[in-house]
């Protein structure tokens, strides 16, 4: 069978919904937003003489949220006239049109006994063979499923898209027992190359895996920073892009995810875990005041901070007062700062005594220890617990990786040493001699599993420049830039100066590579995987020449640059250029 999701329907139009049916706007696919039916008319369409059986009141639920997707910010949809493709509807009146679609995703409230009512509806209005699907946070999938059709369970599945759909690139598919290898398969295949989302197969447990992890290792910061008398901003200082986190650290996270939202997944998994994991999962009693006082973070317009003029104030947790935010400042924080990779500025911090090394590690190897303990009920592989983290909660290093960061060997010991219990697992591998989690050999990635290396198989639609480098080197490089033959008779020049800021250097390669394509290759893509694209021209070079009244030298590098832009353009094989993030004047 040739399976297509060439039409969908989103049931429940709240954010995550309406996020859902832009992100499949985007992509060309025909959607139908379907919420409740409102029981009370507003003061406005009171004076329009409307009644609750006029169309446009009973839609208003889900027209509201399709309108509301024009104003959010970061943009649901990739062009505004893709909000076309999303049309409005209610649970009543259009259930029946769900015979229509290939693809239902259920995104409704988060209560079993809701979403089981709903799937009964389901049931008897999708056409057979049709995939449904629940975005549940961490509800039981096999639950949902509990009562419905033979039909209806072998195309069911978990489908948790991570909020905002458009830009966060993980999507955990869970299946139940009943769910069909081939509806799996597809699904799988589907979430990565029509949803452009990096896909992990989780189980069903409480809050799958990125969360069950992302909240463990929130509510332990959380814990750290009152046993060890640290702010909210000094927390944030050092758990953001210093170990390789997002920049919103932990608490402005909190902030942005919602403190209410943040409660109730933490709730998901205190009510089903008993003993000390329990405990961990309890929210600290300064938070519920918080929620009681509707402190709920962005969306309330105060959180753990909160903005006054231009100045940002961070929480007092013990006072619950507002005060000047404050930033950690430490010797190995400096260290960190100066040192290169990831790996180094990690060592640096965690392995240090000071106020900085003494939280780290403290937050950071509970985490890595209950990763361990979690892998074979969560996911099959320390590859999906890493990914789930990285694409889910934008970490740099999963995990694991994290763990081979900082040393196994070194950090178990200490571990061991302050009276650790580290999963027998990993006791067991390093008693083989196996001291890292992860190795390379001929530039490919293998990882440990169940006594063994294996290797780690991407998804071969996926391009690692650092890998196809090591495989087949390079064509040619200099100081700002490197050509590299990524396969299928296409050449890649990849901007490698800091900041990938243009520079006589990259000026220079842009003219070898038009060269090398046009002689060799069908064509050229520009690109690269490096922090941002490219910042633009190299202003610190730039204000060089000018202070130095150097006229005729940056009159001569913008007539290179031009001329460099007219040989892309007039080039005789195809040009891509592939930007991403940063991306700034020249660039």
């Amino acid at each position: 069978m040739v399976r297509q999701i060439r039409k969908a329907a989103v049931l429940g139009s709240g954010v995550m919904g309406s996020g859902i049916a832009a992100h499949l706007a985007n992509i060309g696919i025909p959607t139908l937003l379907l919420d409740i039916v409102p029981r009370e008319l507003t003061e406005d369409e009171k004076k329009k003489g409307l009644t609750l059986e006029n169309k446009q009141v009973r839609n208003r639920i889900s027209q509201t949220a399709i309108t509301k997707l024009l104003k959010q910010k970061p943009a649901p949809l990739s062009a505004k006239g893709n909000i076309a493709l999303i049309e409005a509807g209610n649970l009543e009146d259009d259930i029946s049109r769900l015979k229509d679609v290939d693809w239902i995703i259920e995104v409704v409230v988060e209560k079993l006994e809701v979403k089981q009512s709903v799937f009964a509806q389901v049931d008897q209005h999708r056409k057979p063979g049709s995939i449904v699907s629940s975005n549940t946070s961490g509800i039981s999938i096999e639950a949902m499923a509990e009562g419905r059709s033979e039909d209806f369970q072998k195309h069911f599945l978990g489908t948790h898209f991570f909020n905002p759909p458009r830009y966060l690139k993980l999507l955990e598919i869970i299946p139940t027992k009943a769910t069909s290898t081939e509806v799996l398969e597809y699904m799988k295949r589907f979430g990565e190359e029509v949803l452009g989302k990096g896909v992990v197969e989780a189980k069903d447990t409480p809050n799958f895996i990125a969360n069950r992890i992302g909240t463990y290792g929130l509510l332990v910061t959380l814990r750290e920073m009152q046993k060890g008398g640290y702010s909210v901003g000094e927390v944030d200082s050092v758990t953001g892009p210093l170990i390789g986190r997002a920049t919103s650290a932990t608490f402005r996270t909190l902030d942005v995810v919602g403190l209410d939202t943040f409660a109730h997944v933490a709730r998901n998994v205190y009510d089903q875990v008993d003993g000390e994991e329990k405990e961990v999962f309890k929210i600290p009693e300064f938070m519920n005041e918080m929620l009681k006082n509707g402190w709920l973070g962005s969306k309330s317009g105060q959180g753990f901070f909160l903005k006054k003029g231009k100045e940002i104030l961070e929480l007092n947790p013990e006072t619950l007062e507002y005060a000047a935010r404050k930033r950690l400042k430490t010797p190995s924080i400096e260290m960190a700062k100066q040192a290169k990779g990831l790996e180094n500025k990690m060592k640096a911090l965690v392995y240090s005594e000071d106020r900085a090394g003494q939280l780290l590690w403290n937050v950071l190897n509970p985490a890595l220890v209950y990763s361990a303990q979690l892998l074979g009920d969560i996911a099959d592989d320390i590859v999906a617990i890493d990914q789930a983290m990285k694409w889910g909660f934008g970490w740099s290093t999963g995990p694991f990786e994290t763990w081979d960061a900082i040393g196994v060997e070194k950090s178990v010991a200490r571990m061991e040493a302050e009276g650790i219990t580290v999963p027998q697992w990993v006791k067991d591998m390093l008693a083989k001699g196996i001291t890292s989690f992860y190795k390379e050999e001929n530039g490919m990635v293998h990882y440990y599993d169940n006594g063994e290396y294996k290797e780690l198989v991407e998804n071969p639609k996926v391009i690692n420049l650092k890998a196809i480098k090591k495989q087949k080197g390079v064509i040619k490089k200099n100081s700002g830039a490197s050509l590299i033959d990524i396969g299928d008779g296409v050449a890649l020049l990849e901007f490698t100066s800091p900041n990938n800021a243009i520079g006589l250097d990259i000026i220079q390669m842009i003219n070898a590579a038009v060269d090398e394509a046009e002689a060799n290759f069908k064509g050229l893509v520009i690109g690269n995987q490096g922090k941002n694209f490219c910042v633009g021209a190299n202003i610190a070079m730039m204000l060089m020449e000018a202070q130095d009244d150097n006229i005729f030298e940056l009159d001569m590098v913008i007539s290179q640059f031009q001329q460099a832009m007219l040989k892309i353009k007039y080039s005789a094989v195809p040009v891509v250029v592939a930007p991403f993030n940063m991306t700034l004047g020249g660039g």
